[in-house]
């Protein structure tokens, strides 16, 4: 029997952890934290539950054209509002019970799962440091699955009251005041979005041109766009330099001279790999500058008999590809079918409001190629969108010319992270324009946008 060892209980390794008892090897866990890592407790889940809170404030907030009344005078539901400390003791909750549901999943595929600090002591021996002391695990295989933490800046010191990472967030009981996001990327423009529509005043602080740097150019407007009509306050090209507290408030300094005073700062700005002290080098295991331990396409290291998946490697940051790479890791090492992670096939999601979802080929992708065609669809045309009080938005899809192969697309729109869906399988199964277009949707529905989108496209393809 094989017998596997797994160091962090995130999606990388618990998912892995299953595979191979699945598969018949014996696997140990050594997790830290508990079971679903930050994407459970303190990321994902704990993050994505406090946004749905904030998408019915949203809804609620901008449902006067349907003929919605709120206020005082508006009937028996009287005024809307958020108890933070309840939105948050449900949070918590939740990412509790998730993570227990990953216990019991685990203990009844027969995973031994023990509490404590995993390293390694050579390829092939795991030490966990427990309570009770360390104990040695003998082994065949190691998957490292340790994850990230939130990278803090050194004049910016969080200190779980009002200077918070985003794993701080949730312990606070009222709702901020004003809150300082410092950080565009994915997690400081979610907390910006859900914050506004909770109630709070929002400047959200980007040392970069536009919100979602890293994001499709046009999605990115229109979100900034949003978060503007909203109230909120966006800074470009603003560094922050440092962070301080006077009491009840924050004072945020910015390279330029210019200070912006809150009573509470998000710090957004990237994450640092759980990598350091575990044995990895003297194991053999190569780490990449930024401390990211490298891997090839399924998910081995430079150590013969090591693997590694999830944010610990810093490929696409994703609890659905650490899960794939930690997954692709057992299929490989125990000989079932396996295919190497393809990343052009990954959807993601920002879930601002509205969502912005993406799948395959980028804008850039498709301006450095001379053989790409793409169609652009507002959402204001859309039957659905018109009667839910959607404005803004669009489809996006691109296809080679020619073939008329889709390779990619963006949806900004609610709940972009279902719309995605057809995208995704039409560029995983290299679907053409018109095998998309000719799929029947309901009329009306927001996925129309994807079939006349391909519909468009279908003239595009043969024209190049």
């Amino acid at each position: 029997m094989t017998r596997i060892g797994i160091i962090g209980g995130g999606p990388g390794g618990y998912e892995a952890a299953l595979v191979a008892a699945q598969l018949g090897a014996e696997v140990t866990v050594v997790d830290r934290d508990g079971l679903g890592g930050s994407a459970v407790l303190t990321d994902c889940v704990p993050s994505k539950t406090l946004i749905a809170t904030a998408e019915v404030m949203t809804n609620t907030a901008e449902s006067g054209e349907l003929g919605v009344l709120i206020g005082s005078d508006a009937g028996p539901y009287g005024q809307v509002g958020v108890d933070l400390a309840r939105v948050n003791a449900r949070v918590t909750g939740l990412a509790q019970a998730q993570s227990d549901d990953i216990a019991a999943r685990l203990e009844r595929e027969g995973v031994r799962v023990v509490r404590g600090l995993g390293r390694l002591e050579g390829p092939t021996r795991v030490v966990a440091e427990t309570s009770e002391g360390a104990e040695t695990v003998e082994v065949d295989t190691v998957l490292v699955s340790t994850g990230a933490h939130p990278r803090v800046l050194p004049d910016a010191e969080p200190d779980g009251e009002r200077i918070l990472t985003w794993e701080q967030l949730y312990t606070l009981a009222e709702l901020p005041e004003h809150l300082v996001v410092v950080g565009s990327g994915v997690t400081g423009a979610e907390f910006a979005s859900a914050y506004t529509a909770l109630g709070s005043d929002v400047t959200l602080v980007s040392s970069r041109d536009r919100v979602l740097p890293g994001e499709d150019a046009d999605a990115a407007q229109v979100l900034e766009d949003v978060f503007k009509r909203r109230g909120m306050t966006v800074l470009s090209k603003s560094r922050a330099g440092a962070v301080r507290r006077s009491g009840d408030r924050v004072l945020v300094s910015l390279d330029d001279g210019r200070t912006v005073e809150g009573s509470h700062c998000l710090m957004a700005v990237g994450s640092i790999p759980n990598t350091a002290g575990l044995g990895l080098e003297e194991a053999g295991v190569r780490l990449a500058d930024g401390g990211f331990v490298e891997v090839d396409r399924v998910s081995r290291t430079s150590a013969t008999g090591v693997y590694a998946a999830g944010d610990c490697t810093g490929v696409l940051m994703l609890a659905s590809v650490a899960a794939m790479q930690g997954r692709i890791a057992m299929w490989h090492r125990l000989g079932d079918a396996v295919s190497p992670l393809n990343l052009r096939a990954v959807s993601s999601n920002v879930f601002t409001d509205p969502e912005i979802a993406t799948v395959g080929w980028t804008q850039n992708d498709m301006d450095d190629s001379g053989s790409t065609v793409t169609v652009k669809l507002p959402l204001a045309t859309n039957a659905r969108a018109k009667m839910q009080g959607v404005h803004e938005g669009f489809v996006k899809l691109f296809a080679r010319a020619g073939s008329g192969t889709v390779v990619g697309g963006v949806v900004v729109a609610p709940r972009a992270s279902e719309q995605i869906y057809p995208v995704a399988l039409a560029v995983d199964g290299r679907l053409t324009v018109d095998q998309l277009a000719h799929s029947f949707t309901i009329y009306p529905s927001i996925s129309g946008s994807v079939a006349e989108a391909a519909r468009q496209l279908h003239t595009k393809v043969w024209r190049g």
